[in-house]
């Protein structure tokens, strides 16, 4: 019995786990969803991965290339992508379950087309209620339904959570309804903290029904955002002035409106992100756009012997980003102009006048000072937050760096 260079014996038949395959031009998708684990293959290469999962011995998976394509291959290769992604089953380990995933019931409800005319209507209602009451469009002033300044920014965040919440789940329903796994998970771009749905499985399915479980946050946002303008309206004083459960939801209704203006923020990877990559076949256009763009700027400093190789770059992520490394810096424009528009005036108030109640000549309450107090620190310490976690992040790249040059 000959072993190769991998461990695995080149006459022995290996046990690997059930695999899903998806074509996709001269490019097959290979993956194991139950631990959501995915790679791309070339056409022949996924050959020789099919061959040795109906049972062929490596030694026989070799034959059978070199009589088929004219060439040898090295086989150990193989074997050893196949033991990193997990596909191969070791001494004792059952095979993989690949049943059908939980809540996909309710994902194909969630979509269904009841559900879409109710979407719709919701819609279609909340425009007709800003036509006829433009008091009712959100803007950044709606945000100040109190005077309590703690009392604002615990209600946003408490309110916040729900729809979060709300739109994760519904990039979770999309991707469940057709049998996808998914997981929530929290992380940090740049100076946001940003919640997402990861659904790895999408790479495993034609790519026009992958279009829905990327759009269907956004989609829900709409549909929560019209639904708040109807409430403000419908809790209107009989006088047509907006209660305080009205001036809350218009509150809220703005934050949404931010939400979704946020997905224009390019260089955070946001769900428009996602739908252009995936629109285009990319793989990691992100990362090709932002190496183009540093080496544009290096060719601008005259630093030509500094420039990143773009020969191993993916084809189609090279093209799209000749054009998308501009997204990248419109993006960026978006977000401060969201911030000089509507994040800025929104903080000078407050903290203007969170400020003033210390200094001020007037005369103020104890439950004001109080307010002004907390609001002061949880400010404080939600910069002081990010800002750790930003420099654990970077750190724990470095160290990742480290021990890769070290190994």
């Amino acid at each position: 019995m000959s072993v190769n260079d991998t461990g695995y014996a080149s006459d022995r038949a290996l046990a690997i786990h059930p695999l899903v395959y998806f074509a996709d031009g001269e490019e097959v998708t290979i993956g194991r969803p139950d631990i959501d684990s995915y790679a791309i293959f070339p056409l022949d290469g996924a050959e020789l991965v099919r061959r040795l999962a109906d049972g062929a011995t490596p030694e026989e998976a070799a034959r059978w290339y070199e009589s088929e394509y004219g060439q040898a291959t090295s086989v150990d290769h193989v074997l050893a992508a196949l033991d990193e992604l997990g596909f191969i089953r070791k001494d004792g380990e059952p095979p993989a379950d690949l049943r059908k995933v939980r809540w996909q019931r309710l994902g194909r409800a969630a979509f269904s087309p009841v559900a879409w005319a109710a979407y719709c209507s919701i819609i279609i209602w909340a425009i007709v209620v800003m036509v006829r009451a433009p008091a009712l469009v959100p803007d950044y002033h709606d945000i100040f339904f109190t005077s309590y300044y703690t009392l604002i920014e615990l209600g946003l965040f408490v309110g916040a959570i729900p729809l979060i919440l709300l739109h994760e789940s519904f990039h979770a329903l999309a991707g469940r309804r057709l049998g996808l796994q998914s997981r929530l998970r929290i992380s940090q771009r740049f100076y946001y903290m940003v919640v997402e749905t990861g659904i790895d499985g999408l790479v495993a399915v034609p790519r026009r029904k992958r279009y829905l479980p990327i759009l269907a946050g956004m989609l829900i946002d709409t549909v929560a955002l019209a639904a708040l303008i109807i409430a403000a309206d419908l809790s209107c004083e009989p006088d047509g002035a907006l209660s305080f459960a009205g001036r809350l939801c218009l509150a809220f209704a703005f934050a949404v409106v931010l939400r979704l203006v946020w997905q224009f923020f390019f260089y955070v990877r946001t769900d428009l992100y996602v739908l252009i990559a995936t629109v285009l076949g990319c793989v990691d256009l992100h990362t090709t756009a932002m190496r183009l763009l540093f080496n544009r700027m290096k060719r601008l400093l005259g630093l030509r012997d500094r420039l990143a190789d773009e020969s191993d770059w993916y084809p189609a992520d090279r093209r799209a980003a000749q054009w998308y490394s501009w997204l990248i810096l419109c993006g960026y424009l978006t977000s401060l102009t969201t911030l000089v528009l509507a994040g800025a005036p929104i903080a000078i108030h407050m903290f203007a006048g969170a400020i003033d109640r210390f200094t001020g000549t007037s005369k103020v309450s104890a439950g004001a000072l109080t307010d002004s107090a907390v609001f002061l620190g949880l400010n404080v310490s939600q910069v002081a937050t990010t800002t750790w976690l930003a420099m654990r992040a970077r750190a724990e790249r470095r160290r990742a760096r480290l021990e890769h040059v070290i190994s």
